[in-house]
């Protein structure tokens, strides 16, 4: 897939993806509020951080397709693990949040919610299982960690929003058979979904994180990069071999040894062959190459 092609799609994902979250922020909160359901408005809320979250990824891709220039020879593609350490700590913050407002809820008398708010859940449910899907089908397909943590945004959504609808039916099958303490389901829902909020900031925010600190491929991920080189003639070892991640491509820097008693020119055009192999590989960038004499100890 082209680079063109790749943000485009990237692109077009987020834009649906605020659009959506919009949409459904309003309609839970105007139905939330009209129902009196704390964990339906805490899901409203939980729905507008999603809007923040995809702006923030929207310009970390945007950011990401630069091309590489003076002061980032390597390209942008870090960017994109930005992003996603952003909407990371806003999933935090709003996770935070709510957690609070629901437990303030315990301290003060609480009405039953209305019937029309599992209505709003179960369409919000549907929805944001289907961005998720789709989010996260493209998100692999093009190797963008922001679009991937932003799907998981989705899905961490659907929990909520299925913890929020268990609350609801709670407290109105409390306020119907009258048991007092079963109301309070609705903010008990409220409390789980901020719990399932901040496991999800913190597994994707860590990960995040590793990625944007220059994590290198392991062994085992490198297996195709490695037998690319050794199939280009006059390779005789790979001493080295760093694949460094720059958010959807591979950076690669290598050492191989080659006939010490070939000319300089020759070494030379072994190096650019590797290159132009490796490059082969769609998620390489860029390769940096050293070359060393091969020797009967090594």
């Amino acid at each position: 897939m082209q680079e063109k092609d790749r943000f485009k799609q990237a692109e077009k994902a987020i834009i649906i993806g605020i659009v959506g979250n919009i949409i459904l922020a309003v309609i839970k909160w105007v139905i939330g509020v009209q129902s009196n359901s704390r964990a339906l408005v805490a899901d409203a809320v939980h729905s507008a951080s999603d809007v923040a979250g995809s702006l923030a990824v929207f310009i970390g891709v945007r950011a990401a397709k630069r091309p590489p220039d003076e002061d980032h020879p390597y390209g942008h593609g870090k960017a994109e693990s930005i992003a996603a350490i952003i909407v990371a700590v806003l999933l935090a913050l709003v996770g935070f949040e709510i957690g609070k407002s629901s437990f303030e809820a315990f301290f003060q008398p609480i009405d039953v919610p209305k019937s029309m708010a599992i209505y709003a859940v179960l369409f919000s449910i549907v929805i944001k299982e289907i961005m998720f899907r789709y989010k996260y089908n493209l998100g692999k397909k093009i190797k963008s960690d922001a679009l991937i943590i932003n799907a998981y945004d989705d899905r961490s959504d659907v929990f909520a929003s299925l913890a929020t609808l268990v609350g609801i039916v709670g407290a109105l099958i409390g306020g119907y058979l009258g048991i007092d303490w079963l109301v309070y389901a609705d903010p008990v829902a409220g409390i789980v979904v901020a719990i399932l909020i901040l496991k999800m900031a913190w597994e994707f925010g860590t990960e995040a994180i590793h990625n944007t600190l220059d994590h290198v491929l392991h062994d085992e991920d490198t297996t195709e990069l490695r037998e690319l080189v050794m199939s280009v003639p006059d390779v005789k070892k790979i001493t080295e071999l760093h694949a460094r991640e720059h958010g959807h491509y591979v950076i690669v820097d290598l050492k191989i040894s080659v006939d010490p008693y070939m000319t300089v020119e020759e070494g030379h055009k072994v190096g650019k062959r590797v290159k132009a192999k490796l490059m082969e590989n769609a998620h390489v960038q860029n390769v940096f190459i050293h070359i060393n004499p091969y020797s009967d100890d090594e």
